[in-house]
């Protein structure tokens, strides 16, 4: 039967995979009018409404459909796990819900940039380091610190992870780099042995 309702605001009962929803015309229509969630309450096409309690079934998992009207309502994207941003993006994808497709996936993204830079101290942490002896990082993920016009002399950097770390102005005099991946770091006047610019010059840091 064709779905039909004298209010844009009527309520809407719906029985996805099992579960029942309640919502609105306004909500599965105005945020994504091109989806087809709002193709199937436009009333052009044949929906499967059940007799007796007047919910529309939906042959498909419920279990994130909840998500789905609170991004029709709010157009807000949830805290998921990755795993359950991949289930919700399979519904998004179903259902045509572009601006859903689009912000889980900059959601995903911004993560995996916030992984990839999410670094293991802080600037205090290096501090504290550095007033002991033999100080060693290696292997350490750094990125993103700033770590300007400190003393980091004999600091043992080697393996290291040093993207976007500021070292402008610090002492480096016989710090160890070897294989550091030091991609965007900036050594602006920084204190440096010969044989360490030549080193950094070849890992593509700014140097000056």
């Amino acid at each position: 039967m064709a779905y039909h309702s004298d209010s844009s605001s009527s309520m809407v009962r719906l029985n996805i995979g099992g579960r029942k929803f309640c919502t609105t015309l306004d909500t599965l229509t105005q945020r994504e009018p091109d989806s087809m969630l709002a193709a199937m309450f436009s009333g052009r096409h044949t929906i499967c409404q059940e007799s007796e309690k007047g919910h529309i079934f939906v042959d498909r998992d419920g279990k994130h459909f909840c998500h789905i009207l609170n991004w029709l309502r709010d157009g807000v994207i949830p805290p998921l796990k990755d795993s359950e941003y991949a289930q919700l993006l399979r519904e998004a994808e179903y259902y045509q819900l572009l601006g859903l497709v689009d912000g889980i996936k900059s959601a995903l993204s911004k993560r995996k940039e916030d992984e990839e830079l999410g670094t293991e101290l802080t600037r205090i942490d290096i501090i504290k380091c550095i007033q002991s002896d033999r100080v060693r990082f290696r292997g350490v993920n750094l990125s993103g610190l700033d770590l300007s016009k400190l003393d980091l002399s004999f600091v043992d950097f080697s393996y290291a992870c040093l993207k976007t770390v500021f070292f402008s102005r610090a002492n480096l005099q016989c710090a160890k780099f070897r294989d550091v991946d030091a991609e965007a770091s900036i050594f602006h006047n920084a204190t440096l042995r010969e044989e360490d610019v030549n080193l950094l010059e070849q890992i593509f840091v700014e140097l000056y």
